[in-house]
């Protein structure tokens, strides 16, 4: 059974020597990935490998570190990439108050415009929040109809109870470090059926590649680890992240 990697950025410059490779290893090993959007660029160029390959589908959107460019025009250039049928999402969107490189007000504001812009779509949202889930889920109980991704989540039990009946929550690398205590225990208290796994490739790779760049194929050593965090076997965890990152993405089973 093949894994499906929930969240990556193929088009990173880190790809370009050996995307070809890279691009060969997913067809062999994983089910298909979900390559993410983060601004009117990446989007337009995930929505361009969707179309080239058929394991691969497509989200839209503008990540909080990128809004500043958000506007109206903008706007309707995603709604037009979102008419293409493999465009799965809108995301990645949210709040990311970690460094504060653009206003939080200004995130919030734009925030909510891509909340309604899925809804006027009526397409799933995939979340971005770092140091932020207070304002996140503040803003998201706002918005009753929104359901989606929660893209490697890294709060607590606690906080995804809160959301737990629209929401699924994709892990990825840090799962696998070993003083990563808290996404450790909310993995094994998250009911198996609304986890996903990602990659968040080139970024957060996992033990033992960690330091080197990261790609979907690492996958793997996610679920393993969810595996063990869980006291199941492995094949449980692909079939059900394969199930639920289907579901999630409002993807047809293949």
């Amino acid at each position: 059974m093949k894994l499906i990697d929930a969240h990556t950025h193929l088009n990173d410059d880190r790809f370009k020597e050996d995307f070809e490779d890279v691009i060969k290893r997913v067809e062999e090993e994983l089910e298909f990935i979900v390559n993410i959007g983060f601004d009117l660029e990446s989007s337009r160029e995930s929505v361009e490998l969707s179309k080239k390959y058929d394991f691969i589908y497509a989200t839209i959107g503008v990540h909080p570190h990128d809004i500043e460019s958000y506007d109206s025009s903008l706007e309707k250039e995603l709604e037009k990439l979102a008419e293409f049928k493999k465009v799965v999402a809108i995301g990645e969107i949210g709040l990311d108050y970690y460094k504060d490189y653009t206003p939080r007000d200004l995130q919030r504001e734009i925030f909510r415009k891509q909340l309604e812009l899925a809804i006027r779509l009526d397409k799933p949202v995939v979340i971005h929040c770092r140091e932020a889930y207070k304002d996140t889920i503040d803003i998201l109980q706002e918005y009753k109809s929104v359901r989606g991704i929660f893209h490697s989540y890294s709060g607590s039990y606690e906080t995804a109870k809160l959301l737990m009946d629209r929401f699924y929550f994709s892990i990825s690398g840090p799962v696998t470090f070993k003083n990563a205590k808290n996404v450790k225990e909310a993995v094994r208290q998250i009911p198996l059926e609304r986890l996903l796994v990602e990659t968040d490739c080139p970024y957060l790779t996992p033990t033992p590649n960690r330091g080197k760049r990261n790609e979907p194929i690492y996958v793997k050593y996610i679920a393993e680890e969810i595996a063990r965090l869980k006291e199941i076997d492995l094949d449980e965890v692909i079939k059900r992240t394969n199930e639920n990152t289907k579901k999630a993405y409002e993807i047809k089973a293949k």
